[in-house]
């Protein structure tokens, strides 16, 4: 097997990195293409959905796992799946969703890798009820830096457990992951949507739904300003007792956008007249809807290459999570942030989650999560280092998938068991042989003796 060099970007396409690659094709392979001498480190890259820095390694070596994509075995009785680490979710939904299972909780794209789920310890919709997906994990197959092969898990090293689960990517090269599949009556979700006419409101309808509803996610309009301020439309849902007759004829519509738009498409002007159709599409007494499952957790799968209507220069995604007490005032004050660089998103989430995940850097926290997206252009970066620095005032973290500007100070003050995770990796591997554009942006491993950032 052989490196090719390529250019590989995350999802928001304001990163780009000049690697050389290997696509094996089975484990064994992947193992020993790890054992290699490496001058900037390697690191595992699934499909690259991670928005900014987190899958790249700039001048150095990827090991892209999409090739290793088998399911090893499943139990119907109890929903127990093994499977490779290139499986992705949109894999898993059309494995096991006719059968009655599907994953138990899943990022915003069905084309995530579950190693990728493991390395973000992603969540979604439904966290205040399961958790993130770590939660679920009961085993992993893990190729440490060193070439040796490990099983992890809470009971087996849980050291190395905790560190791989969020650890994005750090601790070595996931081969196999265990873990339950949630069994469901449907394929179909019975979805509420209702308008919420501010912040205060907003928040007494997610604090209500985190306690009844199976999953909550909320849209909120980032250039509302005023007493209007933070309105949106709020989605609760359950699984559906049965599918609607023929539905499962339903083949979903797919779209694409071809070109690259322009970058003076998306400004505040046409930002703002879509927040307010968006609003105004649910009407004011709300709606009950039967959805597939698959349109409600991921309404954008629909558009292949979605990002690329934020045109060459690509966008930022912003996510953090505030405390529930924090909540109310860094909220307001991100949203005031936000409107008053004109700088709004249509693309703007609010929910809450339920509580701390597993890993050394696992995201979630309970409390809200807001998340928006922003066109690269002038003067963004320095609203997002704003946010994030509101998000600290406020005892709040930003999500490492999504980021690509926080400072190594805020991200140590964010992430409380840093000093746990350094010590993993420095036992594991010595040498630092893994490494990524975001591990050295955010100085994860420290400086070494030649004052390099790892």
């Amino acid at each position: 097997m052989t490196w090719k060099t390529m250019t590989l970007t995350g999802w928001g396409r304001t990163r780009r990195a000049e690697v050389a690659a290997c696509r094996p094709e089975r484990a064994p392979a992947a193992v020993r293409m790890l054992q290699g001498r490496f001058d900037r480190g390697i690191l595992a890259y699934g499909l690259g959905r991670s928005y900014g820095d987190a899958p790249l390694n700039d001048g150095g070596n990827v090991l892209m796992t999409e090739r290793l994509n088998r399911m090893v075995s499943f139990d119907p009785d109890d929903g127990t799946l093994v499977c490779e680490a290139g499986v992705t979710f949109d894999d898993l939904l059309a494995a096991f969703l006719p059968r009655g299972f599907m994953p138990p909780t899943s990022p915003g794209t069905s084309f995530a890798t579950v190693g990728g789920a493991v390395a973000n310890d992603v969540h979604g919709k439904n966290h205040d009820r399961v958790g993130s997906f770590g939660d679920h994990v009961l085993w992993l197959d893990l190729v440490l830096p060193s070439g040796e092969q490990v099983r992890v898990s809470p009971t087996e090293r849980p050291d190395l457990f905790a560190a791989t689960i969020g650890g994005v990517g750090l601790t070595g090269v996931i081969l196999h992951a265990c873990f339950r599949l949630r069994r469901v009556a449907s394929a179909s979700v019975e979805v509420r949507e209702r308008r919420m006419p501010d912040l205060d409101g907003f928040m007494a309808g997610l604090a209500e739904a985190r306690e009844t509803a199976g999953y909550s996610v909320g849209w909120i309009d980032g250039m509302a300003r005023g007493a209007a301020m933070g309105r949106g439309i709020l989605e609760t849902a359950e699984t559906a007792s049965a599918d609607p007759a023929g539905a499962a004829a339903k083949a979903p519509r797919k779209r694409a956008v071809p070109v690259d738009l322009p970058g003076f498409a998306l400004n505040p002007f046409s930002i703002n007249l879509f927040n307010q159709a968006y609003y105004r599409r649910v009407p004011a007494a709300g709606r009950t809807r039967t959805l597939p499952v698959r349109q409600f957790l991921y309404p954008l799968d629909a558009i292949h290459d979605w990002n690329r209507i934020y045109g060459k220069r690509g966008f930022y995604q912003f996510q953090n999570v505030v405390p529930d007490a924090e909540a109310p005032a860094a909220l307001r004050k991100l949203l005031e942030a936000i409107s008053d660089a004109r700088a709004g998103s249509f693309l703007a989430v609010l929910k809450t989650l339920g509580g701390e995940g597993r890993g050394h850097l696992s995201f979630p926290m309970r409390g809200y999560t807001l998340a928006l997206d922003f066109p690269r252009r002038d003067g963004v970066e320095d609203l997002l280092a704003r946010l994030a620095a509101i998000t600290l005032d406020h005892g709040g973290r930003v999500y490492l998938a999504k980021d690509a500007v926080l400072d190594p100070a805020g991200f140590a003050r964010m992430y409380p068991r840093l000093g746990e995770f350094r010590q993993v990796l420095d036992s594991i591997d010595p040498d630092r042989r893994i490494q990524s554009d975001l591990s050295r942006r955010l100085e994860i491993r420290g400086l070494d003796i030649r004052g390099d950032a790892a």
